[in-house]
């Protein structure tokens, strides 16, 4: 069952509670996917994606990050030598990139029947340490994904500003 994308972006949320059931293979691959097609500044494709789903692993994760008991969770890096960089300011491309590769994946979950939460909120150096992260790469989002046990989103997921309050025509 394929639904319209703006139904798609409208039924996501970000779960917090989560089944033990495993995200099956397909799905996995499905995400991964999505984000190896995401696009990235001039294609250079700077980022790696670290697929924790072992309980090993996300005991790792868990001394780094809240997982939400959730059965999987993709660390999302960028590589500081890979990623483009504006001429004039020197503005590194890394953070956008993953950003939009970690987008990618979260909106193929929810496509899946998937539940997902983006978090930021981790301490980089326990997730270098734990998952032997390069110095060259930098650990930039998590996504967190599973079968969602969460009744009800959070409300404020739904309250949005109006067009007229964020959109800015010809100048700010």
């Amino acid at each position: 069952m394929n639904m319209e994308f703006i139904d798609l972006i409208t039924k996501r949320f970000s779960a917090r509670k989560y089944s033990e059931k495993k995200v099956e293979r397909e799905k996995l691959q499905k995400i991964l996917e999505a984000a190896r097609l995401a696009p990235t500044a001039c294609n250079n494709q700077p980022f790696r994606l670290i697929v924790v789903e072992s309980d090993e692993g996300m005991a790792k994760l868990k001394k780094a990050s809240k997982t939400f008991d959730a059965p999987l969770a993709i660390i999302v890096c960028s590589g500081r030598d890979e990623c483009w960089q504006r001429p004039c300011d020197r503005k590194k491309s890394g953070d956008i990139d993953a950003s939009i590769v970690t987008d990618h994946m979260m909106l193929q979950a929810a496509e899946s029947g998937l539940g997902s939460v983006w978090v930021c909120s981790f301490d980089p150096e326990i997730l270098r340490k734990e998952f032997n992260i390069p110095e060259n790469f930098e650990p930039v989002n998590l996504l967190i994904i599973g079968y969602s046990t969460d009744e009800a989103p959070n409300p404020r997921h739904f309250i949005r500003k109006n067009l007229n309050e964020i959109v800015i025509k010809e100048s700010f």
